[in-house]
């Protein structure tokens, strides 16, 4: 089970303690924000997106959506989603539970500024019942990711 890995690769780092695993599935921003009682703008969702010859994760706020154009001149390619199948062979973790965090050689992670605005927080950890609270800092460390600008900006709710 993929969140085994992400927790094994926890233990190393001294932090598989703060792993929140729920009753409930966390599998969508809004099914996560409900499940951590917060708002679902903290969610760090990742999107698992073709390169050409395998993936790339784009961790990014959960009330962003990609802006095409800007994915675009950064990458040089249309952003295409991988399909559940897709995504499961190529990041190790189903769709649901895609974490930037104990991945396949090769798969690289990009974090959107997206999620600049928030002191932490909260992506999956490899299962669709799983979040671990982390501050923007702790986020690039643990995955290794890249801060891009590929989204729209957020709109504040009204």
């Amino acid at each position: 089970m993929s969140i085994e890995r992400v927790r094994a690769e926890f233990e190393k780092l001294g932090i598989a303690e703060r792993i929140l695993e729920f009753p409930v599935s966390s599998a969508t921003v809004e099914l996560a924000a409900k499940a951590l009682g917060t708002e679902g703008a903290r969610i760090a969702k990742t999107i698992s997106l073709h390169d050409g010859e395998g993936c790339v994760l784009i961790v990014t706020a959960g009330d962003t959506k990609i802006d095409n154009a800007k994915f675009k001149a950064r990458f040089s390619m249309k952003a295409k989603m991988l399909s559940p199948d897709e995504a499961l062979a190529m990041t190790g973790h189903a769709v649901g539970g895609v974490c930037p965090f104990a991945l396949p050689a090769g798969v690289k992670v990009y974090l959107d500024v997206s999620m600049r605005r928030f002191e932490t927080v909260f992506p999956a950890v490899g299962s669709a019942n799983s979040a671990i609270e982390l501050t923007c800092d702790e986020l690039e460390k643990y995955s290794g990711g890249e801060w891009v600008d590929v989204c729209k900006s957020a709109v504040p709710a009204e």
